[in-house]
């Protein structure tokens, strides 16, 4: 049973990657809105694919929630009922949460997946807790941290209804994402408590305030990508996601070279790190994984940049940042483990002075 953790808090780590994918998929693609209300999708467990479903129709059956697009607003069903030869309003009550009313079928399912995914992780991110329980005796902390994770996972989702009923307010969407990366972080933590590990790094006090300072960049550089991305989307709702050669004026002010100039400072952060790291037998993996996705993150950026948004692009910045940041966490969580963590499979440990 206990194997059976690992795996599950490894599934767990990936789904929510996948979720973070997903999400960075609705933002560029603006699929946001796709469904006005949460979580159903239009008042539907399954989102309609055609327009037509939402028109009202006499002799149809309606159930409680179900909406319909009338006077450019939505209208959700009171009850259950079947509808006569006429509309009687009566039977529908006005949606008020917000005043979007646009169907994108396209929109919709990307939302509508997204909202899938998250399902799913949080389902895991459940199991694991309840696997987490066959390490009460060894470790209460793995316990509560699995715990705590699932009420992170439902407040999650109540962000992501705030989200919706905020018509995608930029900072609301940030918080979002922030929350996100800390969902991953105690994840990387407990996997980082329960390792397969064949050492123990006993590292020096200025290498783990080092790596504890690169983390700590790394999450400064993720908000200031968060604040350009802000002004991206400024741009997007004054040209349209048609012109994607008018987004890059977005990326002529000052926050944006801040940006492009802090990936060099973690660059070489890192890279004095992987120095130290390199004068022993063993390089953490995480610190390859950080290098890595430092230079993929560069490359991307300089596309956004300069190629004006390629496809995916966008995603794939934010997913590689956040795979990044979970890197970065390892790393920092790796060089002070001697201290908090334990070896849950009893190997023996071999200490490296650094």
């Amino acid at each position: 049973m206990k194997k059976n953790y690992r795996k599950l808090l490894i599934t767990s780590l990936v789904l929510v990657y996948l979720v973070i994918l997903a999400g960075a998929v609705v933002r560029m693609t603006g699929s946001g809105m796709g469904c006005p209300d949460w979580p159903k999708c239009f008042g539907y467990y399954i989102p309609p694919t055609e327009e037509s479903v939402l028109i009202w129709q006499p002799n149809r059956a309606f159930e409680k929630g179900q909406m319909i697009i009338y006077q450019e607003a939505l209208w959700a069903a009171k009850s259950d009922f079947t509808s006569d030869n006429s509309l009687d309003l009566n039977h529908f009550e006005k949606y008020t949460k917000h005043d979007y009313v646009l169907f994108n079928p396209f929109h919709t399912w990307t939302e509508y997946i997204n909202r899938l995914a998250g399902a799913l992780a949080g389902l895991a991110v459940f199991l694991t807790a309840l696997f987490s329980f066959f390490y009460w005796k060894e470790s209460k902390r793995t316990v509560f941290v699995s715990c705590m994770l699932v009420f992170m996972m439902g407040f999650q989702a109540w962000l992501g209804a705030k989200v919706v009923y905020s018509v995608l307010l930029p900072n609301k969407i940030s918080v979002h994402m922030l929350m996100a990366l800390l969902i991953v972080s105690f994840q990387i933590y407990l996997l980082t408590l329960h390792g397969k590990l064949k050492n123990f790094y006993r590292v020096s006090a200025k290498i783990k305030i080092v790596a504890l300072i690169a983390l700590v960049l790394l999450l400064s550089q993720i908000l200031l990508g968060v604040n350009v991305r802000k002004l991206v989307d400024e741009q997007i709702r004054l040209s349209g996601y048609e012109n994607k050669g008018n987004w890059v004026e977005a990326l002529q002010n000052t926050g944006f070279y801040v940006h492009r100039s802090f990936s060099f400072l973690i660059l070489i952060i890192n890279g004095w790190l992987y120095i130290k790291f390199r004068k022993y037998k063993t390089i953490p993996k995480s610190m390859y994984g950080v290098l890595s996705m430092i230079f993929l993150e560069i490359i991307i950026g300089v596309l956004i940049a300069y190629f004006d948004f390629p496809f995916l692009t966008q995603p794939l910045h934010l997913v590689i940042a956040s795979v990044l940041f979970g890197f970065q966490s390892s790393l920092w969580l790796q060089s002070i483990q001697q201290e908090t963590g334990f070896d849950s499979q009893k190997e023996c440990v071999v200490s490296h002075q650094y």
